[in-house]
């Protein structure tokens, strides 16, 4: 759920602030939101495969466990992206003045 958070965010609060007629900037203050429930999965992900290796039964989980794994990387993976995106935005319009 926390992958899946971390990839829906940055999409959701860009075309919120369109919706809104706010600047696209604006839209930069979900990116630490993307970034903590990107890192969030990645550790409940690594959590749960430590408890699946103690556990004596072999479960489906396996799966569930590395999906959320993927999908929080790719959600900080953006949230990163994103983050350097505004960094050079401002960069730009610092120098431009």
């Amino acid at each position: 759920m926390a992958g899946l958070l971390s990839l829906a965010t940055l999409p959701v609060a860009v075309a919120v602030s369109r919706w809104r007629g706010y600047d696209m900037i604006d839209a930069a203050a979900a990116i630490p939101v993307a970034a903590l429930c990107g890192s969030l999965a990645i550790w409940l992900s690594r959590r749960s495969r430590r408890r699946l290796q103690r556990a004596v039964l072999s479960t489906s989980r396996g799966r569930i466990a590395r999906l959320g794994r993927v999908l929080g990387l790719a959600g900080l993976l953006i949230a990163v992206t994103a983050a350097l995106a505004v960094g050079v935005s401002l960069v730009l319009e610092s120098v431009a003045d």
